[in-house]
This record gives structure tokens, C-alpha cells and sequence, in this order.
């Protein structure tokens, strides 16, 4: 029951996003060329237990390049880098875990009215995988490369003809297997993230 009501969930997130996308693209004909670069630190809060580990309050970067095929709507691909660490857990004590790989996805940015402020959507896609460090810094365990996905939402806040400031809260979502000492652990990563970058847009 609760894996019918998590896929669920997942199908009703992705069905509005897609409502949403498709509303704008029906008001927009025009194509524009522009492109726009962001980095994004941000502080994360998982939502469950990695395994059998409690993971601490973690933090990451983030650095994605975006294209504007339509006036407010973009398709963005990137890298990213996300720790969280553990008292305990099924690799040993003092762990971290580190998150990192490649998104992906679709972008909306709507302005407020006639304000240049604007709400920003994003969705898509994640190819990640999942280390493990001790205490050394010596990688222990790695669970491969694959797929999950991300949702985010925000504010676009313009700061000069090229640059703005991007507050916002996602989610993400990552499952994969993990051996470690002859013994494979599926763990899911979901957690949120509150984040703030600053993007520059370029190529008119």
C-alpha cells in the first residue's frame, strides 16, 4: 500500500508539472535564443533514513546551463554535489555520503504581471549515484549511476540586466543498491533542499 500510494504521488506531481508546461507553451509562439548559467549552494533535510542510517543535515552545489527555446520556458542540464553524514549506519560509524551526477530537465519562468520579479517551475530528471567515505576520506563504497528525479519551485529576482537571485525549495528523489562487504543494501536518498543561486544570462 505504501508503494502504490508513493507512485501514486509521484504520477500527480508529474501530471501537473506537465499541465502547467503545456499552458505556457500554448500562450508562447515566439522562439528566443538565450542562454543562462547558475550556481546554487543549498542546505539539505532528508525525509527518511538512507538504509539504516539517520542522516545528518546535509549541504551541496549545484552548476546547470539552461536554453530558452521559448520566451519563459527553458530546458536545463547540469552537475551537482550533495554530502550528508551518519553516526551510524550499514557501512559503520562516521560516514559520509556523498550524492553526485547529472540533472536534467524543463524550466519555467513566469514574470508577476508586468514585474520583472517572476515564480520559477522546474522538473526532470537525475543520473546520480551514491558514495560512501569514512572517516579518511577513502571512498569505501559506490553504488553506480542511476536514475531519479527532482522537482523545484522559486523566485526569479532580477539583479541588472543579466543577473538574478534565485531562492528556492526542491525535492529529490534517488534509489539505488549499495554492496558493501558482500552484502547489497537497496537505500532510497529523498530529501529537500533550500537553496539560493545566481544566474547570468547571455546570447541574445
Amino acid at each position: 500500500m505504501k508503494k502504490y500510494n508513493i507512485n501514486y504521488a509521484r504520477k500527480l506531481v508529474v501530471s501537473f508539472f506537465f499541465v502547467v508546461m503545456l499552458n505556457f507553451i500554448s500562450n508562447y509562439a515566439a522562439a528566443q535564443n538565450k542562454w543562462t548559467l547558475t550556481f546554487r549552494p543549498g542546505v539539505n533535510f532528508a525525509t527518511k533514513d538512507l538504509g539504516d542510517a539517520k542522516l545528518k543535515t546535509g549541504f551541496g552545489l549545484e552548476g546547470t546551463i539552461a536554453y530558452n527555446f521559448m520566451p519563459n520556458l527553458a530546458i536545463y542540464t547540469g552537475w551537482s554535489w550533495n554530502k550528508f553524514s551518519a553516526n551510524q549506519s550499514f557501512a559503520g560509524a562516521n560516514m559520509d555520503f556523498d550524492e553526485t551526477g547529472y540533472c536534467f530537465g524543463l524550466q519555467i519562468v513566469q514574470p508577476f504581471g508586468s514585474s520583472k520579479t517572476g515564480f520559477m517551475l522546474r522538473g526532470g530528471g537525475l543520473y546520480n549515484h551514491i558514495e560512501i567515505e569514512n572517516s579518511e576520506g577513502k571512498i569505501i563504497a559506490d553504488s553506480g549511476h542511476g536514475l531519479g528525479w527532482e522537482i523545484e519551485t522559486g523566485l526569479s529576482v532580477p539583479l541588472g540586466n543579466s543577473l538574478r537571485f534565485i531562492p528556492g525549495i526542491r525535492y529529490r528523489a534517488l534509489s539505488r543498491d549499495i554492496k558493501f562487504n558482500n552484502v547489497t543494501t537497496p537505500v532510497d536518498l529523498n530529501y529537500i533542499s533550500v537553496g539560493a543561486g545566481l544566474s547570468w544570462s547571455f546570447g541574445k
